[in-house]
């Protein structure tokens, strides 16, 4: 049975999988027989006469950032915005922290200080993690964006962590700072003065200043995507975009102190050594099912081989298929992995901690895994990338796919409807969180690189 993903969506805006108690061939066989169920969604995408994106009745956005444009601090918005998280400010703010992809063999025209790098002469090079030598500094980071949450326009704008590679993904912590993570294995060498692949930590903060550029090297040199953070426990869980990557967490010496040091592990399945999660070719994960976890200590976690997946996986631990997305909501951690799966167009995973998380005590009572959703067409999710909780349980899930771009919505009981739609063009969008009273939806368009703020009649709790 085959429908196009263009017929697919003209006859639903919202469809139900069914995921608690049917398998998937039922499940998907009902789309293309049951009734639209408009109820289940937010209705129908309304075309977008600006051609920017495509939302809802009721829905609408305002551009606050274009690649591009000057900043508060007087350099440029730097391109390639990715993951993002958006924090409590003063006086009804918004503190809106965005990450660049930038890579090492981007052009300058991506970075922050002009086509020929003409604005590095006003930061000192102390701010840049990596100057390269002044021969090619490193060009991703952070920027952060202060945001009237009565109006959504944007107040401020500014450079907040410079000289990293590639900052993809990342993730908010409760005590209102931004991890942000290098999705690269660089070593140093005759351009480069540090190895990357690490993670940073970026405070929220409404007035423009940059972040000392610390390598928080306890926590791993891999391709990191993104983290999360158990509230209750201050442990870090870490994704690896490869595709034979692990699941990570790390137990910080001091809880809300990264910088203190602290333990990496690999999650492993108890009683399932080394097991492939990825369901290419062998069915090993169903729906439905919880699997207790161990979590095996990891050494030499700097890994200048980039071999760390290897020893872990060796080791016990479970491998998963491009592990990106991750984000705590509903008492629990979902990750995306994009290209998990049978049909290989991507899983997501939900982790409930223990009750004793980090502790000696987990082992009587482990924390639980489970395949939240296993996408059986691209034309219901295709390529989950970034996620995001929303107050009420739902999860937004921006789609990183070949073609048009959409961000797909799944309710806490499994079902899932399409919320956004990229009219611009087919690049990814990324970075989707929301406000911290609930109000706006931020998302990237990646290229040209627009990030917008999105508001209207949001369902409540």
């Amino acid at each position: 049975m085959s429908i196009s993903r263009r017929n697919f969506l003209k006859g639903a805006a919202a469809i139900t999988l069914g995921f608690s108690g049917l398998s998937k061939l039922m499940a998907y066989s009902a789309l293309t027989h049951s009734p639209v169920r408009q109820a289940l969604g937010y209705g129908e995408l309304i075309p977008d006469p600006k051609g920017v994106f495509d939302l809802p009745n009721g829905f609408s956005y305002k551009v606050i950032s274009r690649s591009g444009e000057k900043m508060s601090d007087g350099f440029f918005v730097p391109g390639l915005p990715d993951g993002m998280a958006a924090f409590p400010g003063e006086n009804g703010r918004t503190i809106l922290i965005r990450n660049h992809e930038v890579n090492p063999t981007s052009d300058n025209t991506f970075g922050a200080f002009g086509a020929d790098n003409e604005l590095l002469p006003k930061l000192d090079k102390k701010w840049f993690y990596d100057y390269a030598r002044g021969r090619k500094p490193a060009l991703g980071g952070t920027t952060t964006i202060v945001i009237n949450n009565e109006t959504g326009e944007k107040e401020k704008e500014f450079l907040s962590l410079a000289g990293t590679l590639r900052n993809c993904a990342g993730g908010p912590t409760p005590w209102n700072t931004w991890v942000t993570c290098e999705e690269t294995v660089i070593l140093k060498d005759d351009i480069y003065e540090h190895d990357h692949g690490y993670v940073f930590e970026v405070p929220a903060t409404m007035e423009p200043s940059l972040t000392e550029p610390y390598p928080l090297k306890a926590m791993g040199r891999f391709n990191h995507e993104a983290i999360a953070v158990d509230p209750h426990s201050s442990v870090v869980y870490l994704t690896e975009d490869v595709g034979d990557g692990l699941l990570y967490r790390f137990i910080p010496n001091e809880k809300q102190n990264l910088r203190s040091g602290g333990k990496l592990q690999a999650l492993s399945i108890k009683g399932k050594k080394s097991l492939d999660t990825r369901n290419w070719e062998v069915t090993t994960v169903v729906h439905g099912e919880l699997y207790e976890t161990e979590w095996i200590d990891l050494d030499d976690v700097e890994s200048p081989k980039d071999d760390l997946r290897f020893r872990g996986y060796a080791a016990g631990a479970a491998r998963f298929a491009r592990g990106e997305g991750m984000w705590y909501g509903n008492d629990a951690v979902y990750f995306a992995c994009t290209n998990g799966g049978a049909k290989k167009v991507g899983q997501i995973f939900r982790y409930t901690p223990s009750i004793y998380e980090g502790t000696a005590g987990e082992k009587e009572k482990p924390g639980l895994l489970e395949l939240f959703i296993e996408s059986p067409s691209s034309d219901l999710i295709e390529y989950a990338d970034n996620i995001t909780v929303a107050s009420n349980g739902d999860l937004f899930i921006c789609e990183d796919g070949a073609g048009v771009q959409y961000l797909d919505v799944v309710t806490p009981t499994g079902e899932i409807f399409k919320f956004g739609k990229n009219a611009f063009n087919d690049k990814e969008l990324c970075g989707c969180c929301f406000s911290p009273n609930g109000k706006w939806l931020f998302v990237n368009i990646q290229d040209p690189g627009i990030t917008l703020a999105i508001t209207g009649p949001w369902k409540d709790n």
